[in-house]
């Protein structure tokens, strides 16, 4: 008895060992993995243009876009200054597609995906220097009801928050 529980306190310990060497491997960061200190940036977000033929996507988006980046804490939100990197972009998509059909009808659908993917740019104020100059989409998941249009109205905040969170973790992460 006393051979195994010795045996077994040995593995435990190369087990534990071994987990701790993984981890401390991985390369995991806490905070801002740009080099910057946290709030060293401020950054200014422009009103999102729309190209797509959805109304009321630049404002949720822009507002999503803000209040993503106050939650993240990598930046500071300029809202009254002028802010070290300023970020716009353009809405190039709003898709909704389907997901799911009803198991008793095959033609009817019972979920629906929306899409809405943006043209993002972000530049240093100071040097002009493009940091960001990608497409970035963001998703959601709505059930159908009779009412879609009301359905699709208050699935957006949460689609334009999939985005800003997309592009947040693009700036934050320096992904640029």
């Amino acid at each position: 008895m006393r051979r195994f529980v010795s045996v077994s306190r040995f593995w435990l310990t190369s087990l534990l060992g071994l987990a701790l060497v993984l981890i401390a491997g991985c390369g995991y960061r806490l905070g801002p993995t740009t080099g910057l200190r946290r709030l060293d940036k401020s950054v200014q977000v422009i009103a999102f243009s729309n190209q797509t033929l959805e109304p009321r996507l630049t404002d949720a988006v822009t507002s999503q876009l803000r209040k993503q980046i106050q939650r993240d804490g990598t930046f500071r939100l300029a809202t009254q200054e002028d802010g070290d990197i300023v970020v716009s972009g353009t809405i190039t998509r709003y898709q909704r597609g389907e997901l799911s059909f009803n198991p008793g009808d095959t033609l009817t659908v019972r979920d629906f995906r929306l899409i809405m993917s943006a043209r993002v740019i972000a530049r240093e104020r100071s040097s002009g220097k493009l940091l960001l100059d990608k497409p970035v989409s963001g998703y959601t998941i709505i059930r159908f009801t009779s009412d879609l249009p009301s359905a699709e109205r208050q699935a957006l905040p949460l689609l334009a928050g999939d985005l800003a969170k997309n592009v947040t973790s693009m700036l934050a992460d320096g992904t640029w």
